[in-house]
């Protein structure tokens, strides 16, 4: 009786920390996305919410914020900040998938 507590308590912890594993990759796309498009639609650069969400971005882009380098400065944010969105999402899953495989 006590194993199968143990078992289904460890359950439930690994099915909490999966859960914030994905709020956390999800955040991390989201504030990505928001930057691609306050960039893509002109937003000014100066606004306190677009240095804000500017100064998350640029760490959380990695290596890929610089991966292309187009001459069009949109296209630039758009084609490697949204990689990096992209690139969040699908490590997150790999991550969730193997703590709720491991867990």
């Amino acid at each position: 009786m006590a194993e199968q507590t143990e078992t289904h308590a460890r359950g439930r912890v690994v099915g909490i920390v999966a859960a914030v594993l994905r709020w956390v990759g999800t955040i991390i796309a989201v504030i990505l996305v928001a930057h691609v498009l306050l960039t893509v639609f002109g937003a000014n650069p100066d606004n306190p919410i677009t240095t804000f969400v500017r100064a998350w971005a640029d760490p959380l882009a990695l290596a890929f914020r610089d991966l292309f380098t187009p001459a069009d400065a949109k296209l630039r944010v758009l084609a490697n900040y949204g990689l990096a969105a992209i690139f969040w999402l699908i490590v997150t899953s790999i991550v969730v998938r193997l703590v709720r495989r491991l867990g």
